[in-house]
């Protein structure tokens, strides 16, 4: 068992021998797939510019180049951009070096961490102020339509210092309403502004308010995975930190603009029925009509749309660059089934009328206040497109009215990966280079390597023969532990290989115990081999109850620390359950191995 456990150990140990090769990666877009002749053309490119590729390769729609050095991966991802533009993602990556056979077995290097890999830090802070407001814009509409609905007339119904206020025509219809908010708006407090009044006070319970907080939170983080999947970053890391606070790493990114446009954009969509019935002048002058809201078109001319939302950005399944009829820059949309439903119901029956399209996006601005900057993040809606129904349509559809090319392939890579459930702001940023995280390998290793050292050193002074047993059980958990982090495809960090080196100063700590009471058996006058035997029996429990504790410490940093504090504690875990399988069963099999059906007189101990 333990030489079957150590084939595999050495098989899928192996793949981090052979480095990683610095190479550029063309993936297909959304609009442009990725074929045979594609892949030629692209090779022969880089042919025509003299950059030689060290193996190229064609598989699911994605070509990977590997080159020799990076400066001609540089060189050839500068060049693939300018050659293909923005129909394909080109992206800088690292690809393993491991050979066929062995990719074959399913083994692969472990990821090497934003520290150790070089590439972009980001730390997020998502805009709870905004969900909570965004919530109630959404009860202030929905409560809107209740109403209208059971026929309860209202003077209006407008946001007011963080509640929803209801102004009742008829003071009569008071009971009515509160019967309705409180049957189908159980996630709002009602309340009555006074005790005769046609005033009613609506504000989100404290437990929906963070019920809201938490779905943000988890949308923006889905979403973002999605971003930068578009992006082409291979093995990103997004998680979650605090309340309101997403990490994303980006390793092996060294240019931050395109990344952070993308990560921090927060534009969506919303479609509404233009008000054709009302005069927009009034509206102009503050006096804008019920169920209507005043807007402007890029050109600056005020229009006015209906309140109620079609479909928003939210129910957009699939968006793509693409060109209208007259060739101009336009984003085919494709509905889920809900957007689709009332998308088709509203067209059909609004044919010969006008209908908008607002692009809304967040923009932070820096003002300076009492002395201080501050950062303020402003609501851009402007009017894009007004086109007349022609025709019922639900779907897919075309959008068209963007200010080039570029905002329109951007607008549907944002549109494709989701919206962002609430405005992010980027508070942290850092930059880490190849040459940095190349220092943190080497360092990482030496530490490994000197640590091993003094250890072995010491062990076979100390211990002699039973100390040679013991070093060679301590290089197979270093293989062991090596290859299980490659096999569940850990990503390694600093902190991991700290958790390491702690493993390889703790995983003898088993063979001293069991050493110790082994000589203790020979100076109490028991034989060699009756003394190995009550050695390991007798020092098990112990042993046992030593790294079960460490143990579940390293299962409480895992559950409850974050980032760097995980990879400590994975690193650490699997280190002790290995030293546990090596220190005690390895040992003892090659103790047995030497010393067994013989005749002993004395042990080199």
């Amino acid at each position: 068992m333990i030489l079957v456990v150590f084939a595999i150990g050495i098989i899928y140990a192996l793949p981090n021998v052979f480095g990683n090769d610095p190479s550029v990666q063309v993936a297909s877009s959304a609009t442009t797939k990725l074929k045979q002749e594609n892949a030629d053309a692209i090779k022969a490119e880089l042919d025509k510019a003299g950059l030689k590729t060290k193996e190229f390769e064609f598989s699911d729609n994605k070509v990977l180049a590997r080159f020799n050095n990076t400066d001609d991966q540089l060189k050839a991802a500068d060049l693939l951009r300018d050659k293909m533009g923005n129909d394909v993602t080109v992206a800088l990556n690292l690809a393993p070096a491991t050979p066929m056979w062995l990719r074959a077995l399913g083994a692969s290097p472990m990821y090497l961490g934003l520290d150790l890999r070089g590439g972009v830090h980001f730390l997020l802070e998502v805009d709870m102020d905004a969900a909570i407001k965004q919530a109630e814009e959404r009860y202030n509409l929905d409560v809107r339509a209740a109403l209208r609905a059971k026929k309860i007339r209202y003077q209006s119904v407008s946001k007011d210092k963080g509640a929803i206020k209801i102004v009742l025509k008829n003071p009569e219809d008071t009971t009515a309403t509160l019967d309705l908010l409180t049957r189908d708006f159980s996630d709002l407090n009602v309340s009555e502004a006074s005790a005769s009044s046609n005033i009613l006070l609506a504000t989100i319970s404290q437990a929906e308010q963070e019920e809201i907080k938490k779905f943000a939170l988890d949308q923006n983080m889905t979403t973002l995975r999605n971003r930068v999947n578009e992006i082409g970053v291979a093995e990103p890391v997004i998680q979650q930190q605090g309340d309101n606070r997403i990490v994303v790493q980006l390793p092996g990114v060294q240019d931050t603009t395109k990344a952070k446009e993308i990560l921090g954009k927060t534009a969506t969509l919303e479609y509404r029925l233009v008000d054709v019935e009302h005069d927009v002048q009034k509206a102009v002058k503050g006096y804008p009509p019920i169920g209507s809201r005043l807007y402007y078109e890029v050109d600056g001319n005020p229009i006015l749309l209906n309140r109620r939302v079609i479909v928003t950005g939210a129910e957009i399944i699939d968006a793509a660059y693409t060109m209208d009829q007259n060739n101009s820059p336009a984003v085919s949309i494709t509905l889920n089934g809900v957007g689709a439903k009332k998308m088709g119901k509203m067209t059909q029956k609004n044919i010969g009328k006008p209908m908008a399209v607002v692009f809304i996006e967040y923009k932070s601005q820096t003002r300076v206040v009492n002395g201080k900057k501050q950062q303020f993040k402003e609501k851009v809606e402007k009017v894009i497109s007004v086109a007349t129904i022609r025709d019922a349509f639900s779907k897919r559809f075309q959008t068209t009215g963007l200010d080039g090319a570029e905002e329109a392939r951007t607008l549907a890579l944002l549109l494709r990966a989701g919206a962002l459930a609430a405005p992010v702001d980027i508070i942290e940023e850092r930059t880490v280079g190849p040459s940095l995280g190349q220092d943190n390998i080497d360092k990482g290793f030496n530490s490994v390597i000197v640590g091993l050292a003094l250890v072995l050193v010491f062990m076979a002074v100390y211990y002699r023969l039973f100390g040679m047993v013991a070093n060679i059980a301590l290089a197979f958990n270093l293989v062991v532990i090596v290859a299980v982090l490659s096999m569940i495809q850990a990503t390694l960090t600093l902190p991991g290989i700290a958790g390491i080196v702690l493993t390889v100063g703790m995983a003898v700590d088993a063979n001293v115990l069991i050493f110790e009471r082994i000589r203790e058996e020979i100076k109490d006058g028991n034989t060699p081999q009756s003394s190995i035997y009550i050695g390991y029996e007798k020092a098990f429990a112990t042993i046992l109850d030593a790294n079960i504790t460490t143990l579940l410490v390293a299962l409480v940093l895992f559950g409850f620390g974050t980032g760097p504090i995980k990879g400590f504690a994975v690193t650490l875990s699997f280190g002790i359950l290995s030293s546990m399988f090596t220190s005690i069963l390895g040992t003892r099999m090659l103790i047995n191995w030497y010393y067994g059906d013989r005749r002993v007189e004395k042990l080199s101990i």
